[in-house]
Parts: structure tokens; C-alpha cells; sequence
């Protein structure tokens, strides 16, 4: 039974298909990958319950059954079984709220009783984060849309289904409209995109307000557009809003690679989809989504390098700032054969945020550590509580076991710091360091991939690598040591650990930086030719008072740069002030527009949150 749903006769598992990077022209053809890929997610996760017949199965089960009109007395049984224990919070609603849809004419009259009693008697918490908002709005308006005109003493919060239902819409608005205004919080998320697209996603396919189902269509593109620019080969780089301890070093290996692979087809899966798990509830419903051609064409069609010059937020600051929410200044520059990311540095998320990498293409990305950057491992319960309502006394050391094992490790390689100032122009990197000596762990790690090669610590001071055909170059200013690399493989605790057989540089000095050259292996006849170029290129540094920087990049830039001051380039200081929301060859929009233009050769759309509409153009 595991076989026949898992796999169809004769197909191999997804993760041994061959996969190419090549766009698909034909669109009947691409829709029908799109659908097989869909199926193959659904027929593996129904697969892993078959066997025992569903009896243990999870709310994703339960949904793709449902939609598929299989096993009905099965999701029956499991429904009252699962409402027995209701859970709380946002993952608990969004789950639930989907197996209510997808079974409101297939479900029995008990079962469905049992979903609606778990909605009226189990308290609810909200969350402290973007996407739980997003879910939890998601889900009470769509259930309070399902049962209308119900009085507070049905709903677990003793509000009626209509104040429910205003509550939830009035901040799904809000949300869009900053979304579409100044730009997502949580922005180029490794793992969290799938709980902004699956929200999304159900509220195009259910919400009876078709202005509702208009607004979804245009975030969610909105959101995959901006993924098929930050994405290189299918795979998402730096910066981050968040990340993990292993998505930071493997950049394959996230959520975000899972909607790559599903929109646009050019990323191997993993074995048993590893890492993709909450994808299975985008799965239910992604029948009713296309990924339009111009999108589609940026992520897989690249004929020219990208810059771009985006804005977005922090995460909503509450305590000591008189900020409410930062500015961040992304800069993303992607060629064929690497990509390197950044944002001005600083605080942005306070735990898993992503500051700045370059990261290089590989035949199959699948367990490589494709990457290569700096940070300060900084740790603050004070800086946690800028960020978080709750008590400071568990922080930091309780994030340790609650997904985030490195927080408080001075080896970690997750997390941005105040003390931590960046610049970036096209593939040159400027990162400097004035760490306060009082706070912990102050020292810049420095992440050494185990999959570089010619490695050479130069005379100069320059260490040079390869990764893949990419030319590295990078710059400690301080003294440093090697130390091993280490992982965590239990993200629930932080005494597991393993080598991976990388390095990291620490250097233990608060007075410091690291400045990174990339270039492309085409470019130069040999790893000696790219040496003896950047050897002559002018730097000078200073660390005190202030760590200063003055180097000419390999593309003929005079970049300067003095922390706490604004970088110039060609002596011109960068404009911050005057980015926009998107600026590039392939997405722009004024910032508080809420008009997004996206284009690709000929190919236009534009995404109209101020009418609601969403324009296909043809361009000269």
C-alpha cells in the first residue's frame, strides 16, 4: 500500500529524478511538471500513513485526502480522534482550519462537530511573531467566515463570529498594506516563506470576498517574485531575515528550496523531501496556483548579471528604541555562477537573522556548504527583550532549546549584531567590527566551507579559496585562529554537536572586519592570475580608533568605509535614503507605491495593490 501511493509503477523517488536548470518552454508541458511534482509530495506523505491504515496521520494527510476524495472514514476517524487534544497557537489553527475546508462537504456531521467544539472550548494564543500573526489571523477569519452569525459564547475568546471575522481581515490588511508599502519584516526567509504562502494561498482559494482572494493572488506573487530574484540555481542566499544553524551553512537545505522546486522545477529534491515538511500543506491546495511566466522566466531564465537595491523592516522593536521598526538596505548580486547578498548590518531579527554571504552554484547542492561569510556571534537577553513580550529571565539561554541551538554559543555562524557594520557593492564585501568588550563572545567568526578547495593563507594576509568555479578572497584585519567547525543536529539541543569537517576563523579582537572579493573562474586563467589581481589592488585599514577601510574593489571601485559612518563609493556616500522598495532589472517599485512592476525581456507584470489588479504587459 506504501508503494502504490508513494510510487506509481516503475517512477523513481523524487530525489533520484534527474532535474535540470534549463526553463521548460512549453507551458502545457510546464504545468503538467507542476501538477506531477504536486503529486509526488502528496502520494509520499500519504505513503508514510498508508501502511497503518492512516491511523496515525497528521492534519496535511488529512487535507490531501480530503481534496482527493479518498479515505473519508479514515479522516472521520482521525479528525475526532486528533480534536480529542486540541492544540494551541497558530500551527495548530492554520492545520486545522485547512482540514475544516477541505472536509466541509466530505467530513462526517460528528467530525465536523468535533472541529467546531475545538474552536469554541481551547484557548488560543496568538504568537509573537510575523508569520504567527499572519496564520492566526488567517485562520480565525476563514473560520468565523465558515461560521457566521455565532454569538462570543462559540468561539474559545468569547468575541461573535463577526468580531472574529473584522479582527482577523483588519490585520491581514494592515499586514498588506505595510507589506506592499515598506516591505516584509521577515523578509527572504529560509524557512518562514511557507507560513506567508500557505496562509496566502488559502485565503485566493476560500475566502468568499473576492476583493480578499484579489489581495491574496497579488502578495503571493509578490512573494515568489521576490524569490526568483534572491534565489540562485533554485537555492536562497544572504541576507536573511531568518534562517537556521543548518539552512546558514547548507544553503539547499530549507523550506525555501521546497517552493523553487515546486514553482519553478530547477533544484533536486531531497531524500523522503528532507527539510520540507510543512510544505506538505502548501501541497493540498497548489493545483490552484500558477506561477506566472514572467516570474517563472526570473528565476530560471537569466540571460544578464542582476542588481538589485531593495528595502525592508526589522522585526517590530518594542522595548528600549525609539525605532518601531528599522529600515533594512538589501543588496543582491547574482551571476551565473555565484550570488552575493547583504544589508547594511545591525539589528534586524534578533536571533536568526542572516547578514551577509556569497554563495557559489554546484552540480547538486544537496548537503553542500556552498558558502562563505563573516559575523559576530553576539548574544543579548536585552536585545531579546527589544524584540519579545514575554519575561527576561529564561532569555537567552532558553531559545537554546526551543529551535535556535547556537544562540548562546560562541561558535555560532546564525545572527546579525549592533557591533557589525556592512557595505556591498556589485561582488565586493566590507564588513567591520567595533564590539564592546563587556558583552559576550567578542570575536568575528569567519565560516570556511568543507567543500572549498585550493585554500592558501597568503603572506599578504588574504586567503584565498575556491568553491565551485568562484575565485574567493578574503580578508581577516585582525589576528585569528582556526577551529572546527560544529553543527547541532538536534535543533532542540544545544549539547548535541558535530564536526563537519569545516573551518571557522575567530578571530578574537573587538576591533575588526573582514573584506570578501569574488570573482568568476572564467575570468582569470588560473587561481595564480586571480591572486596577483587582487594583490594589486590598493588597500589600506586602520582598526582604531574606529575600524576604517579603504580598498579598491576588483571591478575598479574606490570604496571606503568608517564604522559608524555612512560607505562611500567613489567617494560619493551610498544614497540609503533614497532606495526604493525594489530597484533592479527585474522588479521595481516606489517605496509606498504598493505597485509592483516586474519584468523580464518583453514580459511585464504589474501587481496593483492600491486597485487590486494585476496588468500583463508586452514591453517594447
Amino acid at each position: 500500500m506504501v508503494l502504490s501511493l508513494a510510487l506509481p509503477l516503475g517512477a523513481q523517488p523524487a530525489f533520484e529524478q534527474p532535474f535540470s536548470r534549463e526553463p521548460v518552454e512549453s507551458l502545457d508541458q510546464r504545468r503538467a511538471d507542476y501538477l506531477d511534482r504536486n503529486k509526488q509530495k502528496q502520494d509520499w506523505r500519504l505513503g508514510l500513513y498508508a501502511e497503518n491504515d492512516f491511523a496515525t496521520m497528521d492534519n496535511s494527510a488529512i487535507a490531501m485526502l480530503l481534496t482527493r476524495g479518498e479515505e473519508i472514514e479514515a479522516c472521520n476517524r482521525r479528525v475526532i480522534e486528533l480534536m480529542e487534544k486540541p492544540g494551541t497557537g497558530p500551527f495548530w489553527m492554520f492545520p486545522v482550519t485547512m482540514v475544516a475546508y477541505a472536509g466541509r462537504d466530505k467530513l462526517s456531521v460528528e467530525a465536523r462537530q468535533a472541529v467546531r467544539d475545538a474552536w469554541r472550548t481551547t484557548r488560543q494564543l496568538r504568537g509573537d511573531t510575523e508569520n504567527h500573526w499572519v496564520m492566526y489571523h488567517t485562520a480565525m477569519y476563514l473560520m468565523a467566515q465558515m461560521y457566521p452569525d455565532e454569538p462570543g459564547t462559540e468561539w474559545w475568546n468569547g468575541l461573535s463570529s463577526e468580531e472574529n471575522f473584522v479582527e482577523g481581515r483588519d490585520w491581514l490588511l494592515d499586514w498588506m498594506n505595510l507589506t506592499t508599502t515598506i516591505g516584509q519584516g521577515e523578509y527572504n526567509a529560509t524557512h518562514y516563506i511557507g507560513e506567508y504562502a500557505i496562509p496566502l494561498l488559502m485565503l485566493k482559494v476560500w475566502a468568499a470576498d473576492p476583493a480578499m482572494r484579489q489581495r491574496a493572488s497579488i502578495v503571493l506573487d509578490w512573494l515568489f517574485a521576490e524569490l526568483a530574484t534572491v534565489t540562485l540555481d533554485g537555492v536562497l542566499r544572504g541576507p536573511n531575515s531568518r534562517t537556521d544553524d543548518t539552512s546558514v551553512t547548507e544553503r539547499w537545505n530549507a523550506l525555501a528550496t521546497y517552493f523553487s522546486w515546486q514553482l519553478f522545477g530547477n533544484v533536486p529534491a531531497g531524500e523522503r523531501f528532507h527539510g520540507w515538511g510543512w510544505g506538505n500543506y502548501f501541497a493540498v491546495l497548489a493545483e490552484h496556483y500558477q506561477v506566472p511566466e514572467v516570474i517563472y522566466r526570473i528565476a530560471t531564465d537569466r540571460k544578464q548579471d542582476i542588481l538589485q537595491h531593495d528595502r525592508a523592516r526589522s522585526r517590530r522593536i518594542w522595548r528600549y528604541s525609539d525605532e518601531h521598526m528599522r529600515p533594512i538596505y538589501k543588496t543582491q548580486y547574482l551571476r551565473d555562477n555565484y550570488a552575493v547578498g547583504s544589508h547594511q548590518g545591525g539589528i534586524s531579527d534578533p536571533i536568526q537573522s542572516h547578514v551577509w554571504d556569497v554563495t557559489w552554484s554546484v552540480d547538486d547542492p544537496r548537503g553542500v556548504h556552498n558558502t562563505m561569510f563573516s559575523l559576530h556571534p553576539h548574544s543579548s537577553g536585552r536585545v531579546q527583550q527589544m524584540f519579545f513580550c514575554t519575561f527576561p529571565e529564561p532569555m537567552p539561554p532558553g531559545v537554546t532549546y526551543e529551535g535556535k541551538p547556537s544562540y548562546n554559543s560562541a561558535n555560532k555562524l546564525l545572527g546579525c549584531s549592533p557591533y557589525e557594520q556592512v557595505m556591498q557593492d556589485l561582488d565586493t564585501v566590507i564588513a567591520l567590527y567595533d564590539i564592546n568588550p563587556a558583552d559576550d563572545f567578542p570575536q568575528v567568526n569567519g565560516f570556511f566551507s568543507k567543500d572549498l578547495t585550493d585554500v592558501e593563507e597568503h603572506a599578504s594576509g588574504w586567503i584565498f579559496a575556491r568553491g565551485g568555479t568562484t575565485y574567493l578572497a578574503y580578508r581577516p584585519l585582525a589576528a585569528f585562529t582556526w577551529e572546527p567547525h560544529i553543527r547541532y543536529p538536534n535543533s532542540r539541543d544545544p549539547n548535541i554537536t558535530e564536526e563537519t569537517g569545516g573551518r571557522v576563523l575567530v578571530s578574537p579582537h573587538v576591533k575588526n572586519g573582514t573584506i570578501l572579493q569574488a570573482a568568476d573562474g572564467s575570468e582569470f586563467s588560473s587561481m595564480a592570475a586571480f591572486q596577483a589581481a587582487i594583490l594589486a589592488l590598493p588597500l589600506s585599514y586602520a582598526l582604531e580608533p574606529v575600524p576604517t577601510v579603504h580598498f579598491t574593489s576588483l571591478r575598479g571601485k574606490e570604496l571606503s568605509m568608517t564604522y559608524g559612518e555612512t560607505p562611500r563609493v567613489e567617494g560619493t556616500p551610498i544614497d540609503y535614503e533614497g532606495w526604493q522598495l525594489f530597484s533592479g532589472p527585474h522588479l521595481n517599485s516606489e517605496l509606498h507605491s504598493r505597485v509592483l512592476t516586474i519584468t523580464h525581456g518583453q514580459l511585464g507584470r504589474v501587481l496593483d495593490y492600491n486597485t487590486l489588479s494585476i496588468t500583463d504587459v508586452v514591453l517594447p
